[in-house]
């Protein structure tokens, strides 16, 4: 548990971000529009790249390539999972009619676009987290190849 303290931690604070990132949006009115959900993305892949760079300067030679992957998926995975229930909570709870405002034509077409919307977010969050994860981990991996 020790070894995931720091990717907790990271994963808490992106959350924290992507969670005031999305209430600016919406005191702007902004929040309903898809697009502004891109910089989740480079918020997300800040949390992971910083979290990788911290857990490699504390295990110094002791880091691999597999410490780094672990920590990086689980500080998107706790940030994911945080926004989500987060996510879930505004639309349900403090704006009710955000999901509709979100998207009419599939407010409407199916009886459960809250389910849908919420397993999005996870699923973005998530898939994100991998693919940014595996970026940054070549950036970071120590060379098998012998110096000349």
């Amino acid at each position: 548990m020790k070894n995931l303290t720091l990717p907790i931690r990271f994963g808490i604070v992106t959350s924290a971000v992507l969670i005031a990132y999305f209430l600016i949006l919406s005191l702007m009115g902004k929040h309903t529009n898809v697009f502004y959900s891109l910089f989740n993305g480079i918020i997300t892949g800040f949390g992971i790249y910083e979290t990788i760079k911290y857990t490699k300067l504390r295990e110094g030679k002791g880091f691999t390539y597999g410490k780094g992957f672990m920590a990086g998926v689980t500080m998107g995975f706790v940030a994911t999972l945080v926004f989500t229930i987060f996510f879930a909570l505004y639309s349900t709870e403090l704006n009710n009619v955000f999901l509709d405002q979100l998207s009419a034509v599939w407010a409407k077409d199916y009886k459960n676009f809250q389910g849908i919307v919420f397993f999005t977010v996870a699923v973005m969050g998530f898939a994100t987290t991998l693919v940014l994860t595996l970026s940054f981990m070549q950036l970071f991996k120590t060379s098998n190849n012998p110096g000349k």
